[in-house]
């Protein structure tokens, strides 16, 4: 999605706050090649700006990810702000941050820890990547607490943009009921483009390239593209009625 907007021109930063560092590694940037680190920042080890570094793609930055990330819940588990960690890191930032980009994606660990909770609470919109998979509604379900809690106790601002359907399978009968259920509890919140299960999504990040990179007429992506094309029409949309 980052690099997606980067090449529609939006200048994009990304915040890997993943230990496994998989955005970074997805964006051409190899363990040696992470010089700083989120986890810098938030442990006041290094400024914002100075950990941000450049990526493959033109208007395309990141903060990287390493795994000393997976310490830091440990470390502030007896700071009564943690929560708030993220949050504060941006909004010292936040003039230059508007500044400079368009986008500010925050990409998650893929369970609810301290980290997605401080990246809920950092943020405005939430977008939910939805494996077309029986498990995944079950996790979805936990998924909406957590966001009800955070919505009323931190972060009352924060919204869902949208669900986005992946590893969406034509062939398989459960993606389409997975589809009919997330429409049922979500309505027009689902995003009507959908990520097809592709092998080129899966090698994509071995080349240390985003798929719309590595194979740009592969289905993958395709998909992302009418994924992004979608977005920046809501987000537009969205953006007018605030105005």
């Amino acid at each position: 999605m980052g690099s997606g907007l980067a090449l529609k021109n939006f200048p994009t930063l990304i915040i890997d706050l993943d230990p496994q560092g998989n955005a970074s590694t997805g964006v051409g940037l190899d363990q040696k090649e992470r010089v700083h680190s989120i986890y810098e920042v938030l442990i006041d080890k290094i400024n914002f700006f100075d950990a941000v570094q450049k990526t493959k793609i033109n208007k395309l930055k990141i903060l990287a990810a390493t795994s000393e990330l997976s310490g830091l819940e440990t470390e502030i588990a007896n700071d009564p702000e943690k929560a708030f960690v993220l949050k504060k890191k941006i909004e010292k930032n936040y003039n230059d941050i508007i500044r400079e980009f368009n986008f500010v994606i925050i990409d998650c660990p893929p369970s609810l820890s301290l980290l997605t909770i401080m990246a809920l609470v950092a943020s405005r919109k939430l977008i939910v990547p939805l494996q077309a998979e029986f498990f995944a509604l079950e996790g979805l379900s936990q998924l909406i607490k957590t966001i009800d809690r955070i919505k009323n106790r931190l972060n009352p601002n924060l919204e869902i943009e949208g669900i986005l359907l992946t590893m969406f399978d034509k062939r398989n009968k459960l993606s389409f009921e997975v589809e009919r259920e997330a429409k049922n509890f979500f309505g027009n919140k689902v995003f009507n483009s959908k990520i097809p299960r592709n092998v080129r999504i899966s090698e994509a990040p071995s080349y240390g390239l985003p798929v719309i990179l590595y194979d740009p007429n592969s289905l993958g992506s395709q998909g992302y593209k009418e994924f992004i094309s979608e977005f920046l029409d809501r987000f537009n949309e969205t953006e007018k009625k605030v105005a």
